[in-house]
């Protein structure tokens, strides 16, 4: 690269970078900053609808379960943190974050559960509804219960399994988009014989809800399997909207509003703030480590970083993303897989110097060896996410879009910004092997030599956590973790004050004495507009919300009749946690295929699965010893320590694969100095990583902190588990199979005689 590119290229990276961060921060015309990114309920608040089941009637548990997750599917267009949960027994709550026109979204939610197939004439011949081309809709001649009593309307939206719009191509490979519909086992044989009638008679089948016909489309075929596709000249954004429509209206109960109303953050304005403050000393704590550590490369992985972090702020807002605590997790991982990238080229290029190599060729050689290390962990963190992403719950969409977002922009600042920065700064004369190292010939480590006491200590830690939720849930009469209401329901306690509290005011002169009457902690939602708040807390009896109450009267001046209770359900369900298991087992077995396919070993595979299994075990053990509260970062927290682990681990596997082709050693040596080898990159790795979580922690409130200490000690044990795990439990499969054959002393001649005529051309 010749001086004027260098000139050129720096101007160019600083350009790019100046220039994101004033669209982050003061954006185009006024919008598109960072203020405009799309935050989740515990962050910015929402809109907050409340159904009741219609008729007097109790409704059955399973249809309310069902209503519910279905409803949950519903309003995740909206966003993917939205939260539906039961209020008593007969009502259901949605909250909707990053809105606030209630009105809009009850007119585009509709009347759940009031879905119909109509068919165009009755046995007599007499026709339900015809199309009136002057309002461009259709007219329907009788009521619902008039030809449901007539034998009209035998299909109703409890027999829609599944609707969603898909694309296809036609004959002439233009892409159209229909809706799909699976109906349920009992809704396949009626809809096959309406069907079955209409086309007989040539007839349309209209879809009503809503007190309206949506739309009629003619029947082409008897459809006796179950599966029909509603076509036309559909966009994308028009076949999912009638998709959505099918959907809601085919929750197992009829719904009507009760109320709704925009209610504020759970976390509130001092949280941002705190979290802000946490990131940026965060930040350049790591950025002093990182020069001080590295020097010149240091300086070109935080000069990335920065245009990382501004890409980052700046694309959350680009795909409209919803930032939760949760999102904030994805990034922190994304952030640390960045640096983990930067100082594994950084350790290769030392090692290169120290082979003899000038810093330009060790430049070129240390990202070319560093890159199978850095795809294959960044690639197996990134499948583990896209499968979240695509087959996880919404409680954790957020958590997998950040981070499929942060490992993308990670592998690219890594291998692309910080590569050209540092050949400009070669370029321009920065040629001293003084400020980029040289890697010390380390003697290899007997990590393996100890197997057998860290195998010892990794157990005993998981056995103890075991014991103390066994504990905790028959001796003690307590939940095996501490369950925050995420997970198990709770009570909501709506109070009415004089005058319209703030949020910061709330945590700061009301929450503790919540915690005290109740021994509970509190989330807290103002009502817009109103001088309502809303105290959630775990599930109190009656002895104790009459605590709370006289609490409120005593301390507050606040009148009996301005306090009510209602028992809330769990706002993550039964289902979502079924699919995020099922996400996180099928993640589970691409990891260990792709695996499978790069080291042609599946031992690797297993290794690294049981290694980050031992890592959420001993994290799930510190929550029980530590009665951390269980809510919704819960899992966020456990999967970015998954990600972590498995890319951690797989940087040493890396080196195991390559170690073994060059060195004629027995395999305990391989092993060994292969995790020597990596040494530096695991702690450092792991301390930058704890500085930023650590920072959280310190600045945090009390929710986030709950959420940063479990994480803190999710890192220290990836870190322990791919050093002293994960190689080791390898080198355990591969003695208990066939003897290792070493590779032919031709062969290592040849390679090592190879090398030294690189060198010396060099």
């Amino acid at each position: 690269m010749k001086k004027s590119r260098a000139f050129l290229t720096l101007i160019i990276v600083l350009i790019v970078a100046l220039g994101i961060g004033y669209i982050d921060i003061w954006g185009i015309n006024g919008s598109g900053n960072a203020k405009d990114i799309t935050l989740g309920l515990d962050l910015a608040g929402g809109v907050s609808i409340t159904y009741q089941v219609v008729g007097d009637e109790t409704p059955d548990s399973t249809a309310m379960s069902d209503t519910i997750y279905k409803l949950q599917q519903r309003v995740a267009q909206y966003s993917t943190e939205a939260q539906v949960y039961q209020e008593g027994v007969n009502r259901i709550g949605i909250e909707i974050p990053g809105v606030s026109d209630a009105n809009a979204i009850l007119e585009e939610l509709g009347q759940p559960g009031n879905l119909y197939f109509i068919q165009q004439t009755d046995d007599a011949g007499n026709q339900n509804y015809t199309y009136d081309a002057a309002t461009d809709s259709y007219v329907l001649f009788y009521s619902i219960d008039e030809l449901i009593a007539n034998g009209s309307i035998t299909v109703s939206g409890s027999d829609v399994a599944s609707a969603k719009a898909v694309a296809q191509q036609d004959e002439t490979k233009n892409v159209r988009y229909v809706v799909a519909l699976n109906m349920t086992d009992e809704g396949t044989k009626k809809f096959g014989e309406v069907t079955s009638r209409a086309y007989s008679k040539g007839e349309t089948l209209a879809i009503y809800y809503d007190d309206k016909i949506v739309t009629a489309p003619n029947v082409r075929a008897a459809l006796l399997d179950g599966y029909a596709e509603i076509s036309g000249d559909y966009t994308f954004d028009e076949a999912e909207k009638l998709a959505s429509t099918i959907r809601i209206g085919g929750l197992s109960l009829q719904l009507e509003e009760l109320h709704s109303k925009v209610v504020g953050a759970q976390l509130g304005q001092d949280a941002i703030k705190t979290s802000l403050k946490a990131g940026v000393f965060g930040f350049a704590l790591v950025a002093i480590f990182m020069i001080a550590a590295y020097l010149i490369p240091g300086l070109a992985a935080v000069l990335a970083l920065v245009v990382y972090v501004a890409l980052i702020v700046l694309l959350l807002n680009g795909f409209d993303m919803t930032l939760t605590l949760a999102g904030i997790a994805g990034i922190i991982l994304s952030i640390g897989m960045a640096v983990d990238a930067n100082v594994v080229i950084f350790a290769r290029i030392r090692e290169e110097i120290a082979s003899g190599m000038s810093v330009q060729s060790a430049v070129k050689i240390g990202f070319n060896k560093a890159l199978s290390a850095i795809l294959d962990g960044n690639i197996t963190t990134l499948i583990a996410a896209i499968v979240l992403w695509i087959l996880g719950p919404s409680s954790v969409k957020g958590f997998a879009q950040t981070l499929v977002l942060g490992i993308v922009l990670s592998m690219f600042t890594a291998l692309v910004v910080t590569r050209l920065i540092i050949q400009a700064f070669i370029a321009l004369g920065v040629k001293d092997v003084k400020f980029y190292g040289r890697a010390k010939d380390r003697k290899p480590v007997d990590f393996l030599s100890k197997k057998g006491l860290f195998f010892a200590i990794s157990g005993a830690v998981v056995i103890a956590g075991l014991v103390i939720m066994g504990v905790n849930k028959f001796a003690l009469n307590k939940d095996e973790l501490n369950y925050s209401l995420e997970f198990k329901g709770g009570t909501a306690t709506t109070v009415e004050f004089d005058r319209e509290w703030t949020l910061d005011e709330l945590t700061a002169q009301v929450e503790k004495k919540i915690e005290g009457v109740t021994g509970s902690t509190v989330q807290i939602q103002t009502v817009s507009g109103t001088n309502e708040v809303i105290f959630k807390t775990n599930s109190l009896d009656v002895a104790h919300r009459e605590s709370l109450s006289q609490m409120f009267q005593d301390e507050f001046g606040i009148a009996e009749s301005k306090i009510t209770s209602e028992t809330i359900s769990a706002t993550i369900s039964g289902e979502m946690k079924r699919d995020t298991l099922i996400a996180v087992i099928v993640a589970i077995v691409l990891m260990l295929i792709y695996i499978r396919i790069r080291f042609k070993d599946m031992r690797f595979g297993i290794s690294s699965i049981i290694a980050l299994a031992h890592d959420v075990l001993v994290v799930i053990a510190f929550y029980a010893v530590a009665r951390v509260s269980v809510g919704n970062t819960f899992v966020a927290c456990l999967l970015t320590i998954v990600g972590y682990s498995i890319n951690a681990t797989i940087v040493i596997f890396d080196r195991i694969r390559e170690n073994r082709a060059i060195y004629q050693e027995d395999l305990k040596t391989v092993v060994n100095r292969s995790i020597t080898q990596t040494l530096t990159r695991s702690i450092f790795t792991s301390l930058t990583t704890f500085i930023m979580v650590a920072f959280l922690y310190g600045f945090g409130v009390s929710s986030i902190r709950d959420f940063a200490l479990p994480l803190m000690v999710g890192i220290g044990c990836g870190c322990y588990s791919s050093i002293c795990i994960a190689g080791a439990l390898w080198f355990s499969f591969k003695n208990a199979g066939k003897k290792e054959v070493a590779p032919s002393p031709a062969k290592v001649e040849a390679k090592s005689s190879s090398k030294k005529s690189s060198k010396k051309s060099k």
